[in-house]
């Protein structure tokens, strides 16, 4: 049984009634992943831990007993969250091998619920990057076109759901790292409201933009995704105690009356032609729906990548100083003269070149002299790009732009011009600069058979409100989520 052809609901159902069981589902998905190892998607797969949830899921079914949420759900982790005595490299080879002796609190929450995590998923270096060309473990191929990006950091996550290898995954957002693989790869993306989801165990790149979401096949599955991990944790001082809805329900109503609105700056130049016009098409199915659409203005939004990259280098920068070889982790081989020769080797062999080019950058930005030149004014135009939101948010409900300004590109093709890769982010950096939620799902294929993804933006808190819109416009559009290039596989 495929599991592009079930929702998590359906699946629970299935194996509440001993139709299917979850252990026969699991060996499934963890032979896809084998038959599927040329695309990538996996460092790490957990087959002896995940058979054993599943097992447990099994024994539940035959007792009779009612099944936790996520029952038999086959998810995958990005590999920058912690599983203990699970190796997690974030993609880099400065962690190879590491294996953490505690648990990020989305899994516990995952597992708790039932979920059976099959693996680790591939990603950019500390999720730096727009491809997920970055890893220390080689490149993800897009499963549309295996010579094509699927987008990054979340890569791997994105491929792991559009290849049928597991129903949902979870993936980690700094500047659009789960909404542009998404998009890439033609499955859902969610990137809730900072703070909605735990960080505890979440690799740090840039901590006042990561956030971790879901992605699914479906609006629904990455509602139900969320219903369990959102909410306040201890273990994060920045995870929100504001009451969680319950996102499964909120879907279910319609959009009529429900503003949308059309920011005239994210369609101008650089916009492929194609991707304009299916995200204009898809805009119109929500005038079907009876939503109205309005026009609304986000004017600093041409400042967005550069505030960007000054924030989120210079907050990398100070999260990656503890690699230094000295408690965890990768030490350079040979004698070393002295401690800072250690430390200098160490994280030259460890790093890749986009790792080393960001703490450059983010060192450089906080230096004596430039801080108020370059991270102070940047975190001022921040506040700008947070409060044209606001502003927005006025007139209308939800905001719908393009969640990339192309189709998925090809392998190599973006490489060697760093602020090109950087561009690929245009559409979706300023969410996290202001810390609302943004979705993205599929709503078209290009001429050369790529998917294109639509991105929705909300209220700060109100990913209700945006999963609802989304559900509504999915369900409108129908969009077919198979990748042709492994549709035979």
């Amino acid at each position: 049984m495929e599991l592009k052809g079930l929702t998590i609901s359906s699946l629970r159902k299935l194996i509440a009634s001993r139709e299917i069981s979850a252990v026969e589902v699991c060996r499934e998905a963890l032979d896809r992943i084998e038959q599927l190892s040329e695309l990538n998607a996996f460092i790490t797969t957990t087959a002896e831990s995940a058979l054993a949830d599943a097992e447990r899921i099994d024994r539940i079914a035959e007792k009779g007993e009612p099944l936790p949420k996520l029952a038999g759900a086959i998810l995958a982790i990005k590999d920058n969250m912690v599983i203990r005595g699970v190796r997690t490299t974030a993609g880099s080879r400065i962690l190879f091998n590491y294996k953490p002796p505690y648990t990020a609190t989305v899994v516990e929450r995952l597992q708790a619920a039932g979920a059976i995590v099959v693996g680790k998923t591939n990603l950019d270096e500390f999720a730096m990057g727009s491809s997920t060309e970055n890893s220390a473990y080689g490149p993800v191929k897009n499963p549309w076109d295996m010579t094509r990006v699927p987008g990054g950091s979340s890569g791997g996550s994105a491929v792991a759901v559009a290849a049928g290898m597991a129903i949902g995954a979870l993936g980690s957002d700094t500047g659009g790292s789960i909404r542009q693989p998404a998009s890439l790869c033609g499955v859902v993306g969610l990137k809730p409201t900072y703070g909605r989801v735990s960080r505890y165990g979440l690799i740090a790149f840039g901590s006042s933009l990561d956030q971790i979401g879901p992605l699914a096949n479906s609006v629904q599955d990455a509602a139900a995704i969320l219903n369990v991990i959102a909410g306040r944790d201890p273990g994060d001082s920045t995870s929100s105690d504001i009451e969680v809805d319950d996102y499964s329900s909120a879907i279910e109503g319609d959009v009529r009356g429900l503003r949308v609105g059309v920011p005239r700056e994210y369609y101008g130049e650089g916009l492929d032609p194609e991707v304009k016009a299916t995200i204009e098409a898809a805009i119109k199915k929500f005038e079907e729906l009876g939503a109205k659409i309005v026009d609304v203005s986000l004017p600093h939004t041409e400042y967005a990548v550069p505030v960007y990259y000054l924030i989120a280098t210079a907050e990398a920068s100070s999260n990656l100083a503890r690699y230094d070889g000295v408690r965890y982790g990768f030490r350079a081989e040979g004698e070393a003269g002295n401690l800072k020769e250690m430390y200098s080797r160490t994280r030259d062999q460890g790093f890749g070149a986009e790792v080393k080019r960001r703490i450059m950058l983010g060192t450089y930005a906080l230096s004596a002299g430039y801080y108020d030149a370059y991270y102070g004014k940047a975190q001022k135009v921040r506040s700008l790009i947070e409060r044209d939101f606001r502003n927005a948010f006025t007139s209308c409900d939800v905001i719908a732009t393009p969640t990339a300004p192309t189709p998925a590109f090809k392998l190599g093709e973006k490489t060697d011009n760093p602020l090109e890769m950087y561009l690929s982010d245009i559409y979706t950096i300023t969410a996290n600069l202001a810390g609302v939620p943004g979705i993205s799902l599929p709503c078209g294929l290009s001429s050369k058979g790529l998917p294109i993804g639509i991105q929705l933006i909300g209220r700060q808190f109100e990913e209700a409100t945006l999963l609802r819109a989304a559900h509504n416009l999915e369900q409108a559009l129908g969009f077919d989520s198979t990748p042709s290039a492994i549709s035979s596989v």
